[in-house]
């Protein structure tokens, strides 16, 4: 009688973990190679084939690890999270992903049910960009160790003109691909109980389809009209912003009635003493555009289903270096602080 929850043998690299890997891993994951040798192979490490690449490319490789709890979610779980993060930390760099990986460490008794639900769910999501998930490793470890499973993936992308979060330069227009907030205030009302009367759900999107056509555009220069990017995960817009401001040395403006949110957010944060501004979205990004280019950029975002909302919140600006400012709807001005922590932890 098959087993319907992990064991530890799952993880202890003989016939039960051949078995886990074969029949629920290998069998879901369509995209699985990248080069001669794909996760199929199970050898220590896959291949990456770079043909017809412009000898000036730089590859692009990140790694995150992802610690949510619960593992699931209104609308998805930790499986779409993980690579959209990762797909996205690449996005944000200018870089086409190439491939991923994906390291799982999994609790003993956690349902065999739910496990195959996350794989099936990271290969939907990796195929939305069409990049595959080409090596991995497999860990189990004793059920009070761990309260859920962990995914740690890494991404490979190349890009021949990396972007950086430290290129703002004053007079950049600052955007933003949609509403701030959806997915800690989301997560944390499904884990806590609350019931804030909406069907809010995360915002867990892999990004390079929306991105990918902003970095073909030029000035009549020939120079990029995207100068900085940067995904708002933890600590959030506030974050982000701050890393920005203080990486390139300028000063950012942004104007609190330009910033997309969605009605239930600025509610819940009311209601629970929280700055929208500091919560955490996993699919969203901040753009730095070029004055007189943002109205093009904007135009493309708002063509794919996850810019509809795209908005300009502010600009870059000499004054304030290292700093951002908030202007409210009555014209007084704030400081935007750095997070002293992260108001909603485990949201990512």
């Amino acid at each position: 009688m098959k087993p319907d929850t992990i064991s530890l043998e799952h993880g202890a690299g003989g016939e039960v973990m051949q078995a886990l890997i074969g029949e629920i891993i290998l069998k879901n994951f369509r995209n699985k190679s990248a080069g001669s040798i794909g996760l199929e192979s199970l050898d220590d490490g896959s291949t990456v084939r770079l043909e017809n690449f412009n000898p000036a490319s730089e590859l692009v490789l990140t790694t995150d690890s992802h610690v949510i709890t619960p593992a699931f979610f209104p609308d998805t779980n930790i499986g779409r999270l993980a690579v959209a993060g990762t797909v996205n930390d690449l996005t944000v760099m200018g870089a086409r992903p190439l491939a991923l990986t994906c390291a799982v460490i999994v609790p003993e008794g956690f349902p065999l049910k739910e496990f195959e639900e996350i794989i099936k769910t990271m290969d939907e999501t990796a195929a939305e960009v069409g990049v595959p998930i080409i090596t991995g490793d497999t860990k189990t470890v004793e059920k009070a160790a761990l309260d859920s499973i962990i995914l740690n993936t890494a991404g490979l992308g190349i890009t021949d003109n990396p972007i950086r979060d430290s290129g703002l330069n004053p007079g950049d227009r600052v955007l933003v691909t949609g509403t701030i907030g959806d997915h800690g205030i989301s997560l944390m009302a499904h884990r806590e109980g609350f019931d804030f009367d909406t069907d809010l759900v995360s915002d867990s999107a892999p990004l390079w389809k929306l991105i990918e056509p902003l970095l073909k555009l030029r000035t009549p220069e020939g120079e990029t009209v995207i100068t900085a990017m940067k995904d708002p995960t933890r600590g959030g817009l506030a974050n982000a912003l701050n890393e920005m401001a203080a990486k390139s040395k300028t000063g950012i403006l942004i104007e609190e009635d330009w910033i997309p949110f969605k009605p239930a957010v600025s509610a819940a944060c009311e209601m629970l003493g929280l700055d929208p501004l500091e919560v955490a979205n996993e699919g969203k990004a901040i753009i730095g555009v070029k004055s007189g280019f943002e109205e093009e950029v904007l135009s493309i975002l708002r063509q794919h289903p996850y810019g509809k909302n795209a908005a300009v919140i502010g600009e870059v600006t000499e004054d304030n270096r290292g700093e951002v400012i908030l202007r409210n709807r009555f014209g007084g001005m704030r400081y935007v602080d750095v997070p002293a922590g992260d108001p909603i932890p485990r949201v990512c």
